[in-house]
């Protein structure tokens, strides 16, 4: 069974996706689940995690609901502000849909870049990982530092980084900084890491010998019982399409072994949002 550890849907007349500008376009459309299903067809994925795209509790609702209609969906990534004082009561009241395995405030979005480190937002997150839930860390490489800092201080707290923590690429190298600072996430047992978004981070002429870098070092500094594979889909399409990305990341893990490749394209997926699949 293939999990896609990351996708989205959405649709526009709901009105909060604020980042949707005209340089995205070419998605700036409907994109529910029955969109989804040919494509995961196509690469033999049965279960995804869909994760929010938009900073409101509505649209965590919204997918939600979209999960109890559709087994596709194994799971739901949201939004809660971790700062309001009613956020234990959100993520409560969220809770009681088994769909909902965890938060992910919009961190690359927040200009503050140690906004994860205010006192509120560490207790609510504490608060988070005591009923069992996660933290998406939707982070670029100016968050290392305050990233770092949550995971050695919440040892509890399930983090999984999110497309490589969106690499730099300077031809094929991700860089030393990048490098050293993921290796520093890896040293943490609770943090992981999501095999998405390259595409996109990489851009025009993205390719397997182009990615390995940064696909090479996760592997080695995570293992592949702490990395899982996401299409970031249908953000994707702005860089490429489901199938080509996911015949990539085949072509990236051909020289794992079998059990390896079962945990990047499976369990562990399923073992950190603890998918009833």
């Amino acid at each position: 069974m293939i999990v896609d550890a990351h996708q989205h849907f959405w649709k526009i007349d709901r009105g909060d996706y604020g980042w949707m500008d005209d340089s995205v376009a070419a998605i700036r459309h409907d994109i529910l689940p029955s969109d989804l299903v040919p494509l995961a067809r196509a690469c033999d994925v049965r279960a995804t995690i869909a994760v929010q795209a938009a900073p409101t509790v509505a649209e965590t609702e919204f997918l939600l609901q979209l999960a109890s209609g559709n087994p596709l969906i194994a799971g739901v990534v949201g939004w809660v502000d971790l700062e309001a004082e009613k956020a234990v009561d959100d993520l409560r009241r969220l809770s009681a849909d088994p769909h909902f395995k965890g938060v992910r405030p919009m961190l690359q979005d927040i200009a503050n870049t140690d906004w994860i480190l205010k006192p509120a937002v560490l207790s609510n997150l504490a608060i988070a990982a005591e009923m069992g839930l996660t933290l998406d860390a939707l982070i670029t490489p100016r968050h290392f530092p305050a990233i770092a800092r949550v995971a050695e201080t919440a040892p509890g707290l399930r983090i999984v980084i999110d497309h490589c923590a969106k690499p730099v690429f300077n031809g094929a190298d991700p860089g030393d900084t990048w490098r050293r600072e993921m290796a520093r996430l890896a040293s943490c047992p609770q943090v992981f890491c999501k095999l998405s978004g390259l595409a996109n981070e990489h851009g025009p002429g993205w390719s397997a010998d182009q990615l390995r870098p940064v696909f090479d070092h996760v592997v080695s500094v995570f293992g592949a019982e702490r990395v899982m594979w996401g299409s970031d889909w249908p953000v994707l399409d702005l860089a490429g399409d489901y199938v080509s990305w996911f015949k990539t990341a085949q072509t990236l893990a051909a020289d794992l072994s079998d059990n390896e490749k079962r945990m990047l394209f499976s369990e562990t997926a399923r073992q950190f949002y603890k998918l009833k699949i």
